[in-house]
C-alpha cells in the first residue's frame, strides 16, 4: 500500500463514487438518451436524484466488501475462506426486503441456488452468463490491502463465478479489479488501457483452479485454458475498441454507441473506463455521462465513479451529494477499514 493511497483515501472515494453513479443511472436507466435529456434536461447539468436511493449494484458491493471482511478478519484470503462469507453475504442481500431495485435474473437465480448450504457453489454458477452484474460489484476486491496478485486475481474471479460463471465475466471482473487497485496506487490514466491489456495477454490461459476448481467442466471447452482464454480475449477485442474510442470520441457522444451498452461484462467495464477517461478532472461529469447513456447506466455510471473515485480518493465527491447517499455509513465504514 503506498501513500499515496492512504492519503487519499482511495477506498472511500471509491466505495463512495460508486454509489452516487449507481443513484444518479438508477432514475435513467433503461431509457434512451433523448428520454433522459427530456427527463432531467442537459446532461452536464444532472442532479442526484431525492432521495439519492441506489441499485442492486451498490446492494451487491456492499454484500462482498463485508464478506471480505469477514474472511480477511479470519486470515489469510484463500478461496475457502473466502467463499462460505461471500456466499452468505449474497444469499442474505438475495432475501432481503431492499432487494427490489431490479435485480439481475442471473444473480437471482444464483443465490436462490447458493441457499442450499451443501450445494457445492459451482452447481449454483450460471456458467452461460456474462452480465454485468459480476464485475460492478467486485472494486472491494481492488481496494482490500495486502493481497497477492493471485488473490487478489483469484477473489475477483471466484466472486464472479458464484452467479455468472461466463470465462467472460470472470476475466472482466479480474480487469475491473486490476483497474481500480491500479488507480488507487497511482498509476497515470493515460497509460491505464495499456496496463490492463498487458495485464490481460500475461493471464490469458491462466486458470485459477485453486479458486474455482472444476468450473470449466460446466462448459463445452476441451481444457481450461481453453474456458478462460475466451473471456481474455472477448475483454482484449473491447480494449482494442476502448483505446481507439479515448483517442477519437467526443465527450458529447453516448459511449454505448462505441464500445456497447453495458449489459454485459466487458462492456459495462468499457464504458465505465471510457466515461472516467473522457472527464479524468471532472468526476461528477463522469458520472453524469454515465447515467446518460442507452445501456445500463446504473451499472455504467456506478463503475465510472469506482474508477474516478480510486484515482482521485474521498474528495473528489462534493458533500452535498456524499451526505445523501443510501447506506452511506456502510460504505464510509468499508473504505474507513481499507484505508486505514
Amino acid at each position: 500500500m503506498t501513500t499515496t493511497t492512504v492519503t487519499k483515501r482511495a477506498a472511500t472515494g471509491a466505495l463512495t463514487g460508486l454509489a452516487l453513479g449507481d443513484a444518479l443511472g438508477f432514475p435513467t436507466e433503461f431509457n434512451d438518451v433523448p428520454s433522459i435529456l427530456a427527463k432531467c434536461g442537459p446532461w452536464r447539468e444532472m442532479a442526484l436524484p431525492r432521495p439519492a436511493i441506489v441499485t442492486d449494484d451498490t446492494q451487491m458491493t456492499l454484500a462482498l466488501g463485508k464478506g471480505l471482511r469477514t474472511a480477511m478478519d479470519r486470515g489469510l484470503l484463500g478461496p475457502k475462506r473466502m467463499e462460505r462469507p461471500v456466499r452468505e453475504e449474497f444469499v442474505d442481500w438475495y432475501q432481503s426486503p431492499e432487494n427490489n431495485r431490479a435485480p439481475g435474473r442471473t444473480c437471482m437465480v444464483a443465490c436462490d441456488l447458493l441457499k442450499t448450504p451443501d450445494r457445492p457453489w459451482q452447481d449454483a454458477s450460471q456458467v452461460h452468463s456474462k452480465g454485468c452484474g459480476a464485475n460492478m460489484r467486485v472494486a472491494p476486491v481492488g481496494l482490500v490491502p495486502g493481497l497477492s496478485d493471485e488473490q487478489r486475481s483469484g477473489a475477483a474471479q471466484l466472486q464472479s463465478a458464484l452467479t455468472h460463471g461466463h470465462p467472460t465475466a470472470l476475466a472482466a471482473s479480474d480487469l475491473t479489479a486490476h483497474a481500480v487497485r491500479l488507480l488507487a496506487e497511482g498509476a497515470e490514466p493515460t497509460g491505464l488501457v495499456g496496463l490492463l491489456r498487458s495485464y490481460a495477454y500475461d493471464n490469458r490461459t491462466r486458470y485459477h483452479e485453486r479458486w474455482l476448481g472444476d468450473l470449466w467442466t460446466r462448459a463445452q471447452d476441451p481444457t481450461p485454458e481453453h474456458f478462460i482464454a475466451r473471456g481474455w480475449d472477448e475483454c482484449l477485442a473491447v480494449l482494442d475498441r476502448l483505446q481507439q474510442a479515448v483517442r477519437t470520441v467526443s465527450p458529447e457522444t453516448d459511449p454505448c454507441l462505441v464500445v456497447g451498452e453495458g449489459w454485459i461484462a466487458e462492456e459495462a467495464m468499457a464504458a465505465g473506463l471510457l466515461c472516467f477517461l473522457l472527464f479524468v478532472d471532472e468526476p461528477l461529469t463522469a458520472l453524469r455521462r454515465g447515467a446518460c447513456t442507452a445501456g445500463d447506466s446504473d451499472s455504467i455510471a456506478c463503475l465510472a465513479g469506482a474508477f474516478a473515485g480510486a484515482h482521485l480518493g474521498a474528495d473528489a465527491w462534493p458533500a452535498e451529494w456524499t451526505d445523501r447517499i443510501e447506506y452511506r455509513g456502510d460504505l464510509l465504514a468499508l473504505g474507513a477499514l481499507w484505508d486505514a
